[in-house]
């Protein structure tokens, strides 16, 4: 089950750093306006949070055989098919939710930022 795991971390973490990509990409454009740019950023992530939940909370109704993870996984590892679905979802949706929870904690820093710019005037 382990490799699952690493594997599972090394697909999401890719997945959740092309959206901060995207989010850095967009809260650079916005940098004229500092406060701005951190409440978008705050709010991108936190649509960044409720899609990986919603990723989590999909994972134990999605096909084992249909997922980044089980092409990833070399043949020798893969578990039985009658304990691939189990596995597959409980490690995706474990997963999901370490992301999720930290993408939350980034989002709740860039609005105490947000924040901060506010009250100091910007």
């Amino acid at each position: 089950m382990e490799p699952m795991r690493r594997i599972a971390y090394e697909v999401v973490q890719r997945a959740c750093l092309f959206g901060s990509l995207a989010i850095f990409c967009v809260m650079i454009g916005m940098s004229f306006d500092a406060r701005l740019a951190f409440q978008t950023g705050g709010t991108l992530t936190a649509v960044m949070a409720l899609t990986l939940i919603y990723k989590a909370r999909e994972a134990p109704t999605k096909p084992y055989k249909k997922t980044e993870l089980w092409l990833y996984l070399p043949e020798d590892e893969r578990p039985p098919a009658a304990q691939a679905q189990w596995a597959s979802a409980t490690v995706l949706r474990e997963t999901y939710l370490t992301f999720a929870l930290w993408t939350s904690a980034i989002s709740i820093a860039m609005w105490v930022l947000a924040l901060l710019f506010r009250l100091a005037g910007f």
